[in-house]
């Protein structure tokens, strides 16, 4: 089967474009398909190309970008040398995979550029880690993009649904039914939630159909997870992995910032700093702030002492979340599906929808105030979201997440209320149809994608 990613628009243009002047790195998590997905794109767009696997190398390598890069014709003869290969024509690419393992051949891309033989992409993951920049100077001629899971999109393209994302765009800018559409539609959204966004996980059910082998798959990377926390996370590693290890029990709470107390009753913010940073560095967790004062720039209000953390990939929070002879049971998939899972249904919804919005380049942010005293002041905005274009007022999205049949938004009209001038059009989105409760726009998960 053939993966179909959007970041190969990105790499065309940037090809097209600036690739003469710039590197291109790409970070992302593990298993998230950088490599594949370079190498596509270098069989499909150059002459030829080399990879270059810092994870792996000799020492031979390593000492060719210590020694040589003073005189790189001398560098690329030692370079195709050692790798035994043929020199490389010119207008070639080269790309340095895993680069977080030798960040010295981040600091070569300067001159590598300026040199103008060949075109660079890195691929990387914990790019920004102390230990992968400590002693280099990161070069100015790089470039910086995050790749991320498969979005709804692209899970429909790999099962051969090419129209339906088109016919969703079109009813959500009318804010209308899909009408005979929308089971199909939302049966394809529960499937991507259950088998979630990473490559491996989603060839395999295209081949198999069958969630127990995508499940084992799954586990396989939640297994690489966990021993790069335990190789890469150093000293930080135990809480790491105690903050990892908890995500499931925070989000199933029903007020789901995250609490430290939970997994250690004497657990300092500051001392869980690191922590925190690793797992986001790794992009294997999303994490979303509370935005005191929600007006057009979140980011100036956001309080990064109460977050809440989203694991990156839905799918792999399935099988994080339940045990693994219950995740394997028949039942518990069929329930995933049909929405009749109503515990925990709820976080896997507010996941993907952190996932997805995530995956279109936003940031995330929430608003939550307790207020003992004043219930009008009690409530918890799931996301907020600030608007492409600007305008007087008006400028920030709210979005609810509903799991039930019943649509209740309490705080969203107080939120309405109390920040009228800032709120532009909310949204409810849950696994119904288009309808309106009170004046508010209730629209189905699958149009999530399209704010």
């Amino acid at each position: 089967m053939v993966m179909r990613r959007k970041i190969t628009e990105i790499l065309k243009k940037w090809k097209v474009s600036d690739a003469n002047e710039c590197a291109l790195l790409i970070d992302g998590a593990r298993r998230v398909g950088k490599s594949f997905i370079v190498e596509e794109f270098a069989k499909a767009e150059y002459p030829a190309y080399l990879m270059i696997n810092f994870k792996y190398v000799g020492n031979d390598v390593k000492e060719t970008f210590n020694e040589y890069l003073g005189n790189l014709d001398v560098f690329f003869e030692r370079l195709f040398l050692v790798l035994e290969r043929k020199p490389l024509p010119r207008g070639s690419l080269i790309v340095f995979d895993e680069v977080q393992a030798f960040p010295r051949a981040r600091e070569a891309i300067k001159p590598l550029v300026a040199d103008g033989r060949y075109h660079y992409v890195e691929t990387g993951s914990l790019i920004s880690i102390r230990k992968n920049v400590e002693g280099i100077l990161i070069p100015s001629e790089e470039r910086h993009i995050k790749m991320y899971p498969m979005d709804f999109e692209e899970f429909l393209w790999a099962n051969g649904e090419e129209t339906l994302m088109g016919a969703i765009r079109e009813a959500f800018a009318r804010r209308e039914s899909l009408g005979a559409l929308h089971r199909r539609a939302m049966d394809a959204f529960r499937t991507y939630m259950l088998v979630g966004g990473m490559p491996q996980s989603v060839k395999k059910f295209v081949e198999s159909r069958d969630f127990d082998k995508v499940d084992r798959v799954k586990r396989d990377i939640l297994g690489l997870y966990r021993d790069a926390i335990v190789k890469y996370a150093g000293s930080s590693a135990l809480k790491v992995e105690r903050m990892w290890d908890a995500i499931p029990a925070q989000l199933s709470r029903h007020e789901k910032s995250y609490n430290l107390a939970d997994i250690d009753v004497n657990a300092r913010m500051r001392e869980y700093e690191e922590p925190a940073f690793w797992l986001k560095d790794a992009m294997i967790c999303n994490f979303c702030y509370n935005a005191t004062e929600p007006n057009l720039w979140l980011s100036l209000s956001a309080d990064h002492t109460t977050f809440k953390c989203y694991m990156a990939d839905t799918g792999l929070l399935v099988s994080h979340a339940f045990d693994e002879n219950e995740l394997a049971s028949e039942s518990i998939h069929k329930r995933l599906m049909t929405g009749d899972l109503s515990v925990n249904e709820g976080m896997l919804m507010e996941n993907i929808v952190a996932q997805t919005l995530v995956a279109s380049g936003r940031k995330l942010y929430f608003y939550s105030r307790s207020d003992p005293y004043d219930r009008k002041e009690r409530m918890e905005i799931d996301f907020l979201i600030a608007k492409s274009k600007l305008a007087r007022k008006n400028n920030v999205g709210a979005v609810e997440v509903k799991s039930g049949k019943r649509v209740r938004h309490a705080s969203l009209e107080k939120f309405q209320a109390k920040f009228s001038d800032f709120l532009s059009e909310p949204f409810i989105f849950h696994s119904g149809d288009v309808k309106v409760s009170k004046g508010i726009k209730c629209l189905p998960l699958y149009m999530i994608s399209c704010l």
